[in-house]
C-alpha cells in the first residue's frame, strides 16, 4: 500500500481523507508540481521546489518553506518503494467554509503522493501527432495553478481527435500545448516561445535550453506562428513526465518526413546524460 501526506500527516492511501472545505476542492486555490524520481533519485528537485513556491507567492500564498516541502517528498520517497516515478506535490490556502474572498488565518493545505511511472520510450522514439486550438485561458500561464479546466478541455479535444496533445495559439502566435512546452528547429535553429506570462516555464524547457547551450545549438526564445510549426524541419514538445518527445504531425500534416529530427536526437541525448549522472554523484 502506497504511503501518501496530506495536512501534516503520512498515512496510507486508504486511510487519507481530504477536507471538503479545502480550498483547493471548492476554487482550485492553489498550487502543485510535479517531480521525475529515476532510479530512486530525484531530478530537477530544487528547481520543482524554487517554482511552487514562486506560484504560490505570484497568488498571495505565503510562508511556504522550501526546505519543508523538500523535507516532505524526500520523506515521501522513502516511505514508498517505486524505484522510477513522478510525486505529485500541491499547495492549497487552506481550509475554510465556502466564500470567495480569502479566509482570515487559514493556513496552506500540503497535499503530496507518489506514482509509478516509466518513461516515454516508445513516443520518444517515434513521435506524436498534435492539433491545434485556440488559447482562451487566462494570462497568468507562468504560474502552476490548480485552474486547469481550459487545459483539461483541450487533452479531451486532442485524445478525440486521435492525437497526443493540443497546441495553442493566440492569433495564431504558437504558445504551449495543455500540458507540454513546444519547440520548433527550422534552419538549424531551435526556437520556443519567451518565458512570459502566456506560458509556463517549464523545468524541462529550461533544461533543453541549457543543452543546446551545452552542445552549441543556436537558439531563440522567440515567438512563432502556427504556419511556421507547421513548416519547421523538427518539432518537439517537452514537460516532466513526456521529457522531450518528437512531433511527427501537426493538424494531419507531416512535418518534415515525419521521422525524429537530429537536433532533437541530440537534445534526447543530453537529457539522457543528465538523467544517467544522477545516479554517478551519489
Amino acid at each position: 500500500m502506497k504511503i501518501s501526506y496530506y495536512n501534516g500527516e503520512f498515512k496510507r492511501d486508504d486511510e487519507i481523507s481530504v477536507d471538503y472545505n479545502d480550498r483547493a476542492f471548492y476554487f482550485g486555490d492553489g498550487v502543485y508540481e510535479v517531480v521525475r524520481v529515476y532510479d530512486n533519485e530525484f531530478f530537477t528537485l530544487e528547481e520543482h521546489m524554487d517554482r511552487l513556491v514562486r506560484s504560490a507567492s505570484e497568488i498571495e500564498i505565503n510562508g511556504l518553506e522550501q526546505e519543508k516541502l523538500i523535507e516532505i517528498i524526500t520523506q515521501l520517497k522513502e516511505r514508498n518503494s517505486i524505484e522510477n516515478g513522478s510525486i505529485y506535490i500541491q499547495v492549497s490556502r487552506g481550509i475554510d467554509p465556502r466564500n470567495h474572498a480569502y479566509p482570515a488565518g487559514a493556513e496552506p493545505v500540503v497535499l503530496a503522493y507518489m506514482n509509478a511511472l516509466s518513461r516515454p520510450s516508445l513516443q520518444m522514439e517515434n513521435g506524436v501527432g498534435i492539433i491545434t486550438a485556440n488559447d482562451y485561458r487566462w494570462l497568468k500561464c507562468h504560474v502552476k495553478s490548480l485552474n486547469l479546466l481550459a487545459n483539461v478541455m483541450e487533452k479531451e479535444r486532442a485524445v478525440r481527435a486521435g492525437a497526443h496533445e493540443t497546441v495553442l495559439h493566440r492569433d495564431g502566435v504558437v504558445t504551449e500545448g495543455s500540458s507540454t512546452n513546444v519547440f520548433i528547429v527550422s534552419e538549424g535553429v531551435l526556437r520556443t516561445h519567451p518565458a512570459n506570462h502566456l506560458i509556463l516555464n517549464g523545468i524541462t524547457r529550461q533544461e533543453v535550453l541549457k543543452i543546446a547551450q551545452e552542445r552549441e545549438i543556436e537558439y531563440q526564445e522567440k515567438p512563432f506562428t502556427i504556419d511556421e510549426l507547421k513548416a519547421a524541419d523538427e518539432v518537439f514538445i517537452t514537460s516532466t513526465t513526456q521529457e522531450v518527445t518528437p512531433v511527427s504531425n501537426v493538424d494531419g500534416e507531416r512535418i518534415a518526413d515525419g521521422s525524429k529530427g537530429k537536433i532533437t536526437q541530440v537534445i534526447q541525448e543530453g537529457f539522457n546524460q543528465k538523467i544517467h549522472k544522477l545516479n554517478l554523484v551519489k
